[in-house]
């Protein structure tokens, strides 16, 4: 049995004369009939009664059929599918970002990414940096945004954004007054620091240890951005925060001075090691980069 059995059978089927089924396939007459018989023997039973000088299908034959037309519009499916991945990569993107830009850039990205590839579908998921890497690594992930203090094996990965930290204030802090933040201003102050496992955290430790400085009193430790915004909106201390990470929030509730001397965070763009990238893929690094 092979394929161009099954469409000579199929045609048959369809066209309900030999000589029809032949036009429709493209060759002649008697090979039709031979790929018929010859199907049939494969098979080991009749497809089609000849009663004089037509031919009716069996109850085999139908039943047989119904199993062809499945297979057929199994193979439109994929034809349908190899078009849409020709035409516009797999159809669905799955990203991974940290949380201070995840409602910055990113949003930016997918609305750039949507007028190129409106029927696309994009999957993005906020973490922690580690958890970013992680999926990335594993393939669950085609990009990923995360800080530079992930571990770097098994992933390919670029610098994308080394964005400048802020000082978050909330509105009527006794420091809202000064145009540039020291770190004697904020000692003894309560603060919303990042884990210690964070840079950021650690070069703002550093600062302090180099001035001889005591450090402001942390009162909450977190992983991300969102969290620093929303402790400084509510007015439990001040907190480290880029422009970037406060684009997506009601600015009105934060006060954004200066911090000296400067504290520069570090986010990598990552992918999975040795994938092929998809179209899709291509694109919306592209959108991500213009929207930096």
């Amino acid at each position: 049995m092979n394929m161009r059995q099954i469409e000579a059978f199929a045609a048959v089927m369809k066209a309900g004369t030999v000589s029809r089924a032949a036009e429709i396939i493209g060759v002649s007459q008697p090979a039709t009939s031979r790929l018929i018989a010859d199907l049939e023997r494969s098979l080991g039973f009749s497809l089609f009664s000849r009663v004089r000088s037509r031919i009716i299908p069996t109850p085999e034959g139908r039943l047989f059929y119904e199993d062809v037309e499945a297979s057929f519009r199994g193979m439109d499916r994929l034809r349908s599918t190899a078009a849409r991945i020709r035409d516009s990569g797999a159809g669905e993107i799955r990203i991974a970002s940290l949380s201070s830009l995840s409602g910055s850039v990113v949003p930016k990205a997918i609305v750039k990414f949507r007028t190129r590839w409106p029927d696309a579908t994009v999957t993005l998921m906020v973490q922690s940096s580690r958890d970013v890497r992680d999926g990335v690594a594993s393939g669950a992930y085609d990009l990923g945004l995360a800080a530079d203090e992930i571990e770097l094996a098994g992933i390919e990965q670029q610098i994308f954004v080394q964005p400048r930290e802020l000082c978050a204030l909330p509105p009527g802090h006794p420091l809202v007054g000064r145009e540039v933040i020291r770190p004697h201003d904020l000692s003894g102050r309560d603060f919303i620091a990042y884990v210690p496992e964070d840079r950021v955290r650690r070069r703002f430790e550093m600062i302090f240890r180099e001035a001889g400085v005591p450090m402001p009193r942390i009162v909450v430790e977190t992983l991300y951005a969102s969290t620093v915004y929303a402790m400084v909106a509510e007015g439990i201390g001040a907190g480290l925060l880029t422009n970037y990470a406060v684009a997506g929030f009601d600015q009105s509730r934060v006060v954004l001075r200066p911090f000296e001397p400067v504290v520069n965070s570090r986010t990598l763009l990552i992918r999975p090691p040795e994938r092929p990238k998809s179209q899709l893929v291509r694109d919306f690094i592209d959108c991500l980069m213009e929207s930096r």
